[in-house]
């Protein structure tokens, strides 16, 4: 039998530790920033088990979002991916062109929430990865699975309760129009569950590594995704309220409007919003359309 593993073997990060997040920060002096929720992965066997769940084999074209100090980047580069990553904070673009093992991704400075995607996609297939940044992961999931051609995968690390959101059933507390606006074109399941210890700063919520699977077909045939998504964010605006009242104050209609297109699709006057399935809700918005 061998040894003890050395510290730096456990965590994954190797032998070199100036490579450690807290190592690249420290010698910088850089603090990590509340206003762009950064939370720095100091595990990098976590790391390569997220750079699993993305890459199949190499070649794969992937783009990390939000690469911080590049523990993901490296995971990724190890197994070959085709990668661009990128990131919103000028100093973590600094530390992620400073290091050597870097130098086969495409390193950039972008906004998750303003880059062109699909420019960038062109017609290849693509997957995007990431320890996303807890103030913009729920509207980057939705803007990533409303593109024209979403991803054929995300690999995303979120707080636990989006995360429940995201994988909810109608008729419980966490189904919402997240669940709803991302499942209709996207599968979601959960994969690893990651205690707030394995951050720096420590986070006070709990993490979840989802992996989205983009569907063959829409979950729902929707004739305009734009309304669609407007009428299931209203229909969970009030959500003490029944569905018709949250439409009719969300959408500022008719109420009578409303109820008839509810009453048109064979839903009872009183069902609230998380009473109704993606399939139905489609069905609704394409009925008040009309």
């Amino acid at each position: 039998m061998g040894g003890p593993q050395r510290s730096e073997d456990r965590d994954g990060f190797g032998d070199s530790r100036t490579h450690h997040p807290r190592a690249l920060l420290g010698a910088r002096g850089i603090r990590p920033k509340k206003r762009l929720g950064q939370h720095f992965l100091m595990d990098g066997g976590t790391a390569g088990r997220i750079a699993r769940l993305a890459v199949d084999a190499p070649g794969d074209r992937v783009i990390e979002i939000g690469a911080g100090t590049g523990a993901l980047t490296a995971a990724l580069l190890r197994l070959g991916a085709d990668l661009t990553a990128f990131d919103l904070d000028p100093a973590m673009v600094e530390i992620l062109r400073s290091r050597g093992d870097l130098a086969n991704a495409d390193l950039r400075e972008a906004d998750a929430l303003g880059f062109d995607y699909s420019a960038w996609a062109g017609e290849r297939e693509w997957r995007a990865a990431g320890n996303l940044p807890y103030n913009v992961g729920t509207p980057l999931l939705v803007a990533l699975a409303s593109l024209p051609r979403p991803p054929e995968r995300i690999v995303a690390m979120i707080q636990k309760d989006v995360a429940d959101r995201l994988l909810a059933q109608p008729g419980t507390a966490q189904y919402g129009s997240l669940t709803v606006a991302i499942g209709l074109t996207m599968a979601a399941k959960r994969a690893l569950t990651v205690p707030p210890s394995a951050f720096y700063p420590r986070p006070a919520v709990v993490s979840t590594v989802v992996v989205l699977h983009r569907r063959n077909e829409p979950a729902a045939a929707v004739r305009d995704r734009a309304w669609f998504e407007q009428v299931v964010r209203a229909a969970f605006a009030y959500r003490r309220k029944t569905l018709a009242n949250s439409l009719s104050l969300a959408l500022d209609r008719p109420r009578d409007e409303i109820a008839a297109a509810i009453a048109s699709l064979s839903l009872k006057p009183d069902v609230r919003g998380e009473n109704l399935d993606l399939r139905s809700f489609a069905a609704l918005a394409d009925a008040l359309s009309a």
